[in-house]
Parts: structure tokens; sequence; C-alpha cells
């Protein structure tokens, strides 16, 4: 007997759906820090030398630090691909300002330092605030749409036909709630960008970052607090009628779906995934703390913690759902039955069981090798290295 058929198809569903989460966390706690601190860029330095300084903070990194972005992607891709299909075509003008924001980031890095003029490098140092604000903004504003509902139909051959603002209008996708969670998404990883800027800068730019690191935390949980109300009380959820077949085909359609008073059903249903909101909550302000204080490293690591939290508890409050619609909750995707073959995710699992410790190790060597701070005597000192 082939070896995939003794691994539980159903088991491998979560395992992905594990895997897929823990890929979007991965970008967040990495390249996460490097949007907030190209969001900080015009604002934590205030010369040309103390903005170079900010730069090369994370410009050893953050090309490494894309691609949990990629494997994310991928995993997207090849795992869930219903979810892709939907995803990638109802927001298809959000996922595309995403990827002119991305494109402009690394062009500024490259092109930025290259010329001597003021106006040249303020252009792109505006360049790498964008490149690091807007998808940090847009993230989150999908992840409020998502937990809305995104007004999509399967038709009975699993084309996906959408009907109101979204398809085609990026501004639908601003409703208030969803601005709410791209507020939060954006404070989060500005608060993010200045706990890394607060271990690897020192001095004015250090301090800068401290200061607005500790407003925008503030903010994260404030705003995180009022997302938690408005989605207890102004928000539907979403349940499976009936039976759970958790190894079923991967047809949505032949699911029973009904909209519920409130997503927060599943915390009375899960008592224990309270636990990530509690971490969301703790991490951040624990963050805040440290950045007060002007503690370095483990203000970092309680940031990762609360980013850690945040997003773990949309996926925990949402399971099994990937993304539920809105106008047709039978057409709505969950982890049971929108998922590829399971000799597919088998042979995924195999590849990523070899692969993903290499990327870790990797990763973890290069963070050792550049460990230390960026100084304003290392970056004009070293004109080749250095951006």
């Amino acid at each position: 007997m082939i070896l995939f058929e003794y691994v539980d198809y159903g088991l491998l569903r979560v395992i992905w759906w594990v895997l897929l989460g823990v890929l979007l966390i991965g970008f967040a706690l990495t390249d996460g820090f490097d949007m907030g601190v190209g969001a900080l860029l015009p604002f934590v330095g205030r010369t040309d030398v103390e903005r170079r300084v900010v730069i090369n903070t994370v410009g050893p990194v953050w090309e490494g630090n894309q691609v949990w972005f990629i494997l994310g992607g991928g995993a997207i891709f090849a795992a869930w691909p219903p979810l892709y299909a939907v995803s990638f075509s109802g927001f298809y003008l959000a996922m595309f300002a995403v990827l002119a924001a991305l494109i402009l980031r690394p062009v500024a890095f490259k092109y930025r330092s290259k010329r001597e003029d003021g106006a040249w490098r303020s252009g792109w140092d505006w360049a790498l605030f964008v490149g690091g604000a807007v998808p940090a903004l847009i993230f989150g504003v999908a992840v409020g749409n998502v937990l809305q509902g995104v007004p999509f139909e399967l038709t009975p051959d699993l084309f996906s036909r959408y009907e109101g603002s979204y398809y085609g209008k990026f501004f639908g996708l601003l409703n208030p709630f969803a601005l709410l969670t791209g507020v939060v998404s954006l404070a989060m990883l500005l608060t993010h960008g200045a706990a890394w800027l607060s271990l690897k800068a020192e001095g004015p730019v250090a301090e800068r970052a401290r200061r607005i690191g500790s407003v925008t935390g503030f903010v994260t949980i404030a705003g995180y607090a009022l997302a938690g109300v408005w989605l207890a009380f102004g928000i539907q959820g979403y349940a499976i009628v009936g039976e759970v077949v958790t190894d079923g085909p991967s047809n949505p359609l032949y699911t029973e779906v009904e909209r519920t008073a409130s997503w927060l059903a599943a915390y009375s249903e899960r008592p224990w995934i309270a636990i990530a909101p509690i971490l969301g909550f703790l991490g951040m302000a624990l963050a805040v703390r440290g950045l007060r204080a002007g503690r370095e490293v483990s203000t970092l690591l309680w940031s990762k913690l609360g980013i850690f939290g945040a997003i773990s508890s949309v996926g925990l409050t949402m399971f099994p759902f990937i993304l539920p619609s809105s106008i047709n909750a039978r057409s709505s995707l969950t982890v049971w039955d929108s998922s590829s073959s399971h000799l597919t995710l088998f042979i995924m699992l195999v590849v990523t069981v070899i692969f993903m410790p290499l990327i870790l190790a990797y990763t973890a060597w290069v963070y050792k090798v550049l460990w230390g701070k960026v100084t304003e005597a290392s970056v004009t000192g070293d004109t080749h290295n250095v951006y």
C-alpha cells in the first residue's frame, strides 16, 4: 500500500492549515519589521546619515525575509487551490497595490544612495515609506474583509462569481471594520519596526523609534480590543450544519453552512483558543513597556509574541473556515473541503519536512552573523557594502 494512505486526509488538511498559519506569521515576524522600519524612516531619521542608519538596519536581511511571503503564496496555490483562485481574483486590485509597493521597495533600496542630491534621496525615502506602510495596511484590510465574509458564489462547476462592490473596485474593500483592522495591522508593524530599531540602532534614531513605537503600541492594543468587541457584537459568524466530514472531497458545495450570531461562539466551543488574544494583548503591552524602558532584545521578542497572538486569534476564531462567503454561506471555503488532493498534500509535507529546517537554520545563521548595531560611523566609513 502507498505510504500516503497511512496518513489521514483530514489530519493532512489540518497540518497544512497550521503550516499556512506558520508561513503567514513567519512573514509578519520577519518582513513585518522591515515594513515597519520603512514606514518609520521619514520620521525617525532627521539627517541623511540617520536615514542611512535606519535603512542599513534592515539592508542585509530584507530580501531573505521575503522568502516567507513567497512560501505563503506558494502554499496557498498548491495546498488550497480554491482559496488561491477566489481570493486572488476577488482582491485583484488590492493584491496589485501590494505588489506595486513591494516592487517599489527594492528599487528604493538599490537607487536611494546612488546620487548625493537631497531631493533624489528624499523621494526614495518616501518610496520606502509607501513600500512599508501600504502592504501593512492592505493586509489588515484584507483580514477585516475575510472576517466579514467576501461576496462570492460558487457555481455548480466550482467557478466563482462576485457581486457587490468588491469585484473590480478597490474602494469597496475600505469599509469601517476593515479600515479598523488595517489600522491595527499598520500600528502593530510600526511597533515591531520600532522594536527592531531599538535593538539595531542607537542615539537619536533609537530614541525616536522608542517614542513612536510606544504610541503605535497603544494604538495597536486599543484597536485590537475595539475590533474584538465589534467582532463579538457587530459581525455574524459561520458554522457548519450537521456532521463534519474531515476526509471528504474538495467541493465546498457538499457542505451545509449557516450564519451565526457571532464569530466568538467559537470561544464557548473551544475555550482554549482564548490563549491567542491573551498573548496578543500581553505581548504588545510588554513591548510597549520595553520600548519605554529602553530594553532591546526582550522588547523585540515581546513584539513578536504580540503579533503571533493577534494573527493566531484570527485563524483559531474562524476555524475551520478560511474564506467565508457573505452572499451564499454554502459557497464558503473551509479546511475540510477546499484543499488539494490527499497525495498532493502528502508530497508537499515531505518536501516541507526536508527543506523547512534548512531555511530556518540558514535564517538563524544569517542573523547571528549580522548581529550588532548599525552606527553612523559604520555607515559613513563603508562606501561599498552599505546602502
